[in-house]
């Protein structure tokens, strides 16, 4: 029963079409193969967006930016592609990349094609019948740091990525930029998530030593699981802020968006990642098997938490201030905002408790 949930795409959302006849004129170029061009949406997922694309008997991932983005920013293809194209070789758990087009002629923007990888992921929103039992999500969520340590334990320079990022300095940048990047989309008074930018910015820990590629991104929707074993993780996908930097950035991240599962149900409201399910590690649970598992010592953990949540909340922001200038009508964002006030919320108690769990 469990290779009946692979991940499937649905039809193409109102205002995110693709231009059909460009698109197949173009890709008849490069494939040989008879057909009408078909195009779906993988419906998850709040970023750059995710096409499965079928012309003849062949069938590919399309990546592109999202409508009304700023494509020379956080959503550059050719350095998503890049990433792809170095880690294939020496980090199984990527697509392979197929092709890159910089022409906007074609659909308007950027884009990639990229391999589809079957499989299951467990998303926030999930059929009761698809719920692993809580025996399964222990051995998923061990795998889930598992594969986050091999992540991080890469030698960028052996695999060619040490030029994608500027580590001196990064963790000062990004207090600094995601702080300006939340005053650039603000819609709305939340005092507690201008307190956590504040806080973040008089509480930076010195600079480590060491940096790794780190994700960015690192959560269950980003994790294509194998369809007979779903404690085998098959591949990594969303490379599209990944960077060379400070790994417990990249922890801290992934530890915002993890909800517990003894955690209070307006926590569980927040509905990012279905950590909060029975079986799955709690927040200091996490911290203690990453710490293992690397053999790196992991501190001021409660800074680079209330960093995740922080980031968190800015990405929520940027995608609401979209959807209040009428650049997406994708109705999934029309709360959003109450997402923000809730990890502002959050924040503070991790500031004023000192701790990972048991905020509330």
């Amino acid at each position: 029963m469990l290779n009946t949930w692979n991940d499937k795409s649905t039809a193409v959302r109102k205002g995110e079409e693709l231009r059909m006849d460009n698109l197949q004129s173009y890709l008849q170029q490069f494939f040989t193969t008879n057909g009408d061009l078909t195009v779906t949406q993988f419906p998850s997922g709040y970023s750059n967006l995710t096409y499965l694309v079928r012309l003849g008997n062949i069938e590919y991932v399309l990546r592109r930016p999202p409508i009304g983005a700023n494509i020379k920013s956080g959503h550059d293809m050719k350095r998503e592609y890049d990433i792809l194209t170095a880690l294939k070789p020496n980090y199984g758990k990527v697509p392979t990349p197929i092709l890159y087009c910089q022409d906007e002629s074609i659909i308007g923007c950027p884009f990639y094609l990229m391999e589809r990888v079957e499989g299951v992921i467990l998303r926030a929103k999930m059929p009761v019948e698809m719920i692993p039992s809580k025996v399964l999500m222990q051995g998923i969520s061990n795998s889930f740091v598992d594969t986050f340590v091999d992540l991080h334990q890469l030698d960028v320079k052996e695999i060619g990525l040490d030029d994608f990022g500027k580590p001196q300095g990064y963790m000062e940048r990004q207090i600094e930029g995601w702080t300006k990047r939340y005053y650039k989309s603000k819609t709305d008074e939340i005092p507690r998530i201008e307190a956590a930018a504040k806080w973040l910015g008089e509480n930076m820990p010195k600079e480590p030593k060491d940096y790794s590629l780190i994700h960015n991104d690192f959560k269950y929707d980003n994790l294509v699981l194998d369809a007979q074993d779903w404690t085998k993780v098959n591949a990594v996908l969303d490379w599209e802020m990944a960077t060379i930097g400070n790994p417990l950035m990249d922890l801290g991240t992934t530890l915002g968006y993890w909800v517990n599962p003894n955690d209070p149900d307006f926590m569980k409201a927040l509905n990012l990642t279905p950590t909060h399910l029975p079986g799955n590690l709690t927040r200091e649970e996490v911290v203690h098997q990453y710490a293992i598992k690397s053999g790196s010592e992991v501190g001021n953990i409660i800074f680079y938490y209330v960093y995740g949540l922080f980031k968190i909340a800015v990405i929520i922001q940027q995608i609401y201030f979209r959807y209040k200038k009428g650049f997406t009508q994708d109705q999934r964002f029309a709360k959003l905002i109450d997402g923000v006030n809730l990890l502002g919320e959050i924040t503070q108690m991790a500031i004023n408790k000192k701790r990972l769990d048991r905020l509330f």
